[in-house]
């Protein structure tokens, strides 16, 4: 690289200017890479959400057949269930207060 003496102000001039041309070059080869990851990402989303959507519409009928299990249980055994309830809570505070 030359010495600053020797530069002129035209030589400065037009090594803004390829500077300038380079970095608009480097953006918009950015901005077409940030599309394609964009696409991309949106894809794979779309695609983890079928996925859990298919696998959770076949799962609904054994939860609700669960859920109703766990209801009538808990009709038929009302103190049990209230035990149980208060052993999860102090669980779960325990476990909370321990952060």
């Amino acid at each position: 690289m030359a010495s600053f003496s020797t530069l002129s102000d035209l030589d400065i001039d037009k090594q803004v200017a390829a500077l300038s041309r380079q970095l608009n070059d480097l953006k918009k080869v950015l901005a077409r890479r940030g599309d394609a990851y964009y696409e991309d990402g949106r894809e794979a989303a779309s695609d983890y959400y079928s996925q859990l959507y298919d696998r959770l519409h076949e799962a609904l009928p054994a939860i609700g057949r669960r859920g109703r299990l766990i209801e009538r249980t808990a009709r038929d055994h009302p103190a049990t269930t209230a035990v149980g309830l208060v052993v999860v809570g102090l669980l779960a505070g325990l476990l909370i207060s321990r952060r």
